[in-house]
């Protein structure tokens, strides 16, 4: 630092090269963790991404390379909307994932709202802890489960036996798939989903629910006063980021629960990849269908945010 004369040109950027060179040696620590990160995310993220464009215009095939594949333009793009199953695959994806979407977001909110409202704080914990269980079973797991339940021995269909003397076979059924789905996602996810809405309720004030209280508040005028303002911003960062996966669903649940018999109802555009580019190899073709799903989830995703902008005047970015 210079005193009593103006410091020139020069010696002002000295002077910031010195500060910067301090920071880095105070902080070297941090942009070490901070380059370990970012090499994961070029290595295993963007970089894929990148081959993945290229392979969607060329003709890759096991055994040689990438840059070495016959380029062929837009031709896996073509063959994808020439394909006679894509309308089908495209309306059971997205049938399936509108129901994931209208049916799963809200349970989360609710089950927060009823365990932030318990008095005893042991119990609380206690809830939370039992709630984020079924998060941790694998698909495999919970397939087990449901079969147990609805397979045609199953004790769902014991019980419909014992009253009604018939049985139902809901494993194999067009019309019980979708529920079985979005019934053992809800079971699973809802409770390790209410982790960022309990996060945003730790920072509320608690002299804001007093306050409240003394201004003859109930609970339900509370939850609207109080707890849904302080929800509102990870709610609609939930939202924008559910829409942007909307054509995304769990390819290893669906590839568990679907088989044969609901293959009209079952079978989407993960599904068809699979088949198509892994087991025909055509990998092109698949990956072509990734760079599409892309493309619009970053449309619905840009849409959302904006629209959650303009009207509750929050957005991701």
């Amino acid at each position: 630092m210079w005193v009593g004369t103006v410091p020139s040109k020069a010696d002002r950027k000295q002077e910031a090269r010195l500060q910067r060179r301090k920071k880095r040696k105070k902080y070297r620590a941090l942009y070490l963790v901070l380059a370990i990160i970012a090499a994961y995310y070029i290595l295993f993220q963007y970089i894929p991404i990148i081959w993945g464009f290229l392979i969607s215009f060329k003709d890759f095939k096991v055994g040689g390379t990438i840059m070495g594949a016959e380029w062929v333009g837009l031709k896996n793009y073509i063959d994808i909307f020439r394909d006679p199953d894509m309308v089908r695959l495209i309306r059971n994806t997205l049938v399936i994932s509108c129901s994931r979407l209208l049916f799963t977001f809200f349970p989360p909110i609710f089950l927060t709202i009823a365990i932030f409202d318990l008095k005893s704080a042991r119990f609380k914990k206690l809830s939370q802890t039992i709630v984020y269980i079924p998060h941790f079973f694998s698909w495999v797991v919970i397939y087990g489960i449901v079969y147990a339940f609805f397979s045609g021995n199953g004790f769902i269909n014991n019980l419909l036996f014992a009253l009604t003397g018939t049985r139902t076979e809901f494993m194999t059924s067009t019309k019980a798939f979708v529920p079985l789905l979005v019934g053992s996602q809800i079971w699973k996810e809802t409770g390790w989903a209410t982790i960022l809405y309990f996060a945003a309720l730790t920072g509320v004030n608690p002299e804001l629910y007093e306050a409240a209280k003394i201004d003859g508040a109930g609970p339900i005028a509370r939850i609207k006063a109080v707890t849904l303002p302080a929800m509102l911003p990870v709610v609609t960062f939930s939202l924008i980021m559910a829409m942007g996966n909307i054509l995304n669903n769990d390819f290893e649940q669906i590839l568990l629960f679907y088989n044969s018999a609901v293959y009209d109802v079952g079978d989407i555009i993960d599904t068809w990849v699979y088949r198509v580019g892994l087991g025909k190899m055509q990998y092109g073709v698949g990956a072509a269908v990734s760079m599409l799903k892309a493309v619009v989830s970053l449309f619905l995703i840009l849409t959302a945010n904006y629209t959650s902008k303009k009207t509750t005047g929050r957005g991701m970015f």
